[in-house]
């Protein structure tokens, strides 16, 4: 689940470069405790010796808390092996550590084309422990935002090592760039759906190299050859005799050995785990409320703030009436900033009430004037000009000039809130040295460095709390909500839970950008696309939130989905011209750019194969010469859907085809249309390759999920401007999808022995496509610009 980043294959590393695995001894003693009485959730919690304090900025420490110098618990063992782990070497730790065997390995971060790449370096950024107990702990820079990563990740594990998946527990790391980041970019987030396509191997080899070292170490034990012992059940059997040990018990000596040159994984047959549906680890504890969210955060003495910001970006307060609010019962303090007012109450009710009592005088500043429709200008003024050429294939200008038929057409992609189901939230303790925090973020180190920032302290000062998150959607990757929060906890004294309301948070969101396509195709005498030319216009993401991802004018995010498409088109260029708009902040969101390239180019596609008088599925398929994988889905997807088959009067079927993230999706949509123009989707088909399925159940919930906010999107999604302020406010004027009007929604997998690619995003990106080209289909009205417009479908009818 999760936008989040794509790593340009400029700053890609040798592709010789081999994952790393060592092994090291640790220390012994417990596995990483729960929090707030075995709750999970809070993966700032220690990892290892009780005798030892772990370090300042790792799981479990506190402000001005004594740490030992060989450390203590999984982290700090974690980081000790940072320091001392030489390139393609077996190290050991200190003799005084012991009682378990700790794998340490450098996770693949993806390129743009989804290949893993490695570092020509050794750069540990995941560690593996088994404890003296059996319990496998995986310390890892993922986080767990409904995703099911904590579930799919631990599978891989689980079926190498040949342990109970109840066996093995995912922590997210605590924040450190140097030790869990990207050892290419140093960044550590989760996002681009890359989880499993960058741990698929890595992860399985280091659980079959630990299979391989606890077998032989029983062997030795007993005097029998390895070849005679086999691993069942976290545990290592000798048939021939009966005999058995636990994982537990070899664990220690295991580490002692040295590392097998090579392993030999499961032939696919021989999964147990992978590929089979398996109940979501984490489910219990949010069924049962013992999950720990970051709005849960809930530290002694805590004060509960929420905040009225500047109404239009930019904007600074220029008075506050605030007696009537001091005079709320509950209410402990207005905290007065430069461009927002916080209050301060004993709990929420209070600190709502104080706020609306607040009387507040607005200087709008420069953007007081800003329009949706001046954006759109100024992006449409943009592909009049020239842009940085993403992608050139043949000459698509001379074969323009030759084509029998010529389309042209302007996209708009609009804004968009993420309207996240947890509310915005941080909390922060903030002291003289030191400073806490409490949050759920998708990039806890960028929180850890913002705060810090924020507060005049150093990051190792900065202590992250990193909570489960109730949706992220890429609005987690940021840190402008810790930073207010820090900012209001200036001025108090003890911990303060800062909570966005929901309108605070849809009007003061960072927004999926709005981007403006200027697209055309020339085609044949027989229809068939011979140029085709793209030059869009928008912000870039990754050019403020990772600018060395940003490289002559392009980054990956931006355009995938607008270049290397799935259809055979001999003449192809696309540029990109970056074009930051005014007085409102952009990110990441669900999909990000697939969501608005994915729309351009299969709306466009079905242009052409309108113009050419064909059916657009049979149109796409004759285009697929190159990627039998797209034409698998897109023929399962025709076929479920039951494709051709007459449909009710004002009803229409919709198709789109994508190959993003790593896999390859088709979808059909079935719309039913209304006299008043509109929409119900009653149905949407979904084929998929995604290559080895981890869980099905994950891949199903996932292109459900992104279907069913993709959806929203295309149905009612749209942030607009009026005098430099956002006009929705909640969701009666920002909505989404209910359930009473979700289509049904079904999922065929395409069964592949391709590795893993991304799930998270993919179902949001092809859904919005599938609509527009049904209501085509229903109605003859070309939808160039989302949401759907209800009155130009009424006049359609």
């Amino acid at each position: 689940m999760i936008r989040e980043l794509a790593y340009p294959k400029a700053v890609a590393a040798d592709p010789r470069a081999q994952n790393d695995l060592h092994t090291s001894l640790v220390g012994g003693g417990r596995p990483p405790e729960r929090s707030e009485g075995g709750r999970v959730g809070d993966t700032a919690t220690r990892c290892g010796d009780p005798g030892h304090a772990p370090p300042p900025g790792s799981p479990g420490s506190r402000p001005g808390s004594p740490t030992s110098p060989d450390g203590g618990g999984m982290a700090a063992c974690a980081a000790r092996l940072s320091h001392t782990l030489s390139r393609r070497r077996f190290l050991h730790v200190g003799a005084a550590a012991g009682g378990g065997l700790m794998l340490s390995l450098s996770l693949p971060f993806l390129e743009r084309h989804g290949e893993a790449v490695a570092a020509d370096t050794f750069t540990p950024n995941a560690f593996i422990r088994i404890g003296s107990d059996g319990q496998v702990v995986l310390i890892m820079p993922y986080v767990e935002m409904g995703q099911g990563t904590y579930t799919s990740i631990p599978m891989l594990i689980a079926e190498e090592l040949e342990v109970d998946l109840k066996q093995v527990r995912l922590d997210h790391a605590p924040p450190n760039e140097k030790l869990y980041a990207n050892p290419l970019l140093g960044v550590q987030a989760t996002g681009n759906s890359n989880a499993m396509r960058g741990g698929w191997k890595p992860l399985r080899e280091a659980g079959a190299t630990a299979r391989t070292m606890l077998v032989a170490t029983a062997a030795k034990r007993w005097g029998v050859d390895p070849g005679a012992c086999r691993a069942q059940d976290g545990e290592v059997v000798h048939a021939a005799s009966g005999r058995r040990l636990k994982y537990g018990e070899l664990a220690a000596d295991a580490a002692k050995l040295p590392v097998p040159a090579g392993v030999t994984l499961k032939a696919p047959a021989d999964f147990k785990l992978i590929g089979r549906p398996a109940k979501r680890l984490d489910t219990p504890a949010k069924v049962n409320g013992t999950a720990v969210y970051g709005i849960d955060a809930r530290p002694p003495g805590v004060g509960i703030a929420t905040l009225a910001q500047s109404p239009v970006f930019g904007g600074r307060v220029k008075n506050v009436d605030d007696a009537a609010a001091k005079a709320v019962n509950g209410v402990r303090q207005i905290v007065r900033l430069d461009d927002a007012v916080a209050v301060v109450a004993d709990h929420m009710g209070a600190a709502k009430k104080g706020l609306a009592a607040l009387k507040i005088e607005w200087e709008d500043g420069p953007h007081a004037n800003l329009t949706t429709a001046d954006v759109a200008r100024g992006l449409e003024q943009a592909t009049l000009g020239s842009g940085a050429v993403a992608q050139k294939v043949g000459d698509a200008d001379k074969a323009m000039a030759g084509a029998a038929t010529k389309l042209e057409a302007i996209y708009h992609a609009p804004f968009l809130a993420h309207a996240t189901m947890e509310p915005m939230n941080c909390t922060v303790h903030l002291r003289n040295d030191a400073c806490e925090i409490w949050i759920g973020s998708q990039a806890v180190a960028r929180v850890q460095a913002m705060a810090a920032k924020a507060a005049g302290l150093p990051p190792e000062k900065v202590i992250v709390h990193n909570h489960l998150i109730g949706g992220g959607f890429g609005r987690r990757l940021e840190a402008d909500g810790a930073v207010r929060a820090v900012e209001i906890a200036k001025h108090v004294d003890g911990p303060v839970k800062v909570v966005w309301t929901r309108e605070e948070d849809i009007q003061h969101d960072m927004y999926r950008p709005y981007w403006l396509d200027r697209i055309s195709a020339g085609l044949d005498d027989k229809g068939r696309p011979v140029a085709w030319k793209n030059r869009f216009a928008g912000p870039s993401v990754i050019a403020r939130w990772l600018p060395p991802g940003f490289k002559d004018g392009l980054d990956p995010d931006s355009t995938e989905g607008a270049i290397d498409l799935v259809y055979d088109l001999p003449n192809l260029h696309v540029e990109f011209v970056r074009a930051e708009p005014p007085g409102i902040p952009t990110a990441f969101w669900r999909s990000v750019g697939p969501s608005h390239n994915v729309f351009v180019t299969e709306s466009f596609i079905d242009e052409l194969a309108a113009a050419a008088k064909q059916d657009p599925v049979a149109y796409r398929r004759a285009l697929l010469g190159k990627s039998p994988r797209a034409r698998a889905v897109l023929d399962l997807a025709a076929e479920k859907a039951g494709w051709g088959k007459p449909l009710p009067q004002r009803s229409g079927h919709g198709v789109s085809l994508q190959s993003v993230f790593g896999t390859y999706q088709a979808q059909v949509a079935e719309v039913e249309m209304s006299k008043d123009g509109s929409v119900r989707v009653r149905r949407v088909v979904c084929a998929v390759d995604c290559g080895t399925v981890i869980n099905p159940d994950t891949v199903e919930a996932q292109i459900q999920s992104g279907i069913i906010f993709g959806a929203s999107a295309a149905l009612h999604g749209e942030i607009t401007l009026k005098n430099g302020r956002v006009e929705q406010s909640n969701f009666d004027t920002y909505q989404v999808l209910r359930m009473n009007d979700a289509p049904a929604i079904e999922v065929h997998v395409v069964k592949s022995a391709e590795p893993p690619g991304g799930m998270g995003e993919t179902g949001t990106s092809a859904i919005v496509p599938a609509i527009a080209n049904a209501i085509f289909a229903a109605t003859g009205k070309r939808l160039r610009k989302m949401p759907v417009d209800a009155g130009v479908l009424k006049q359609a009818g």
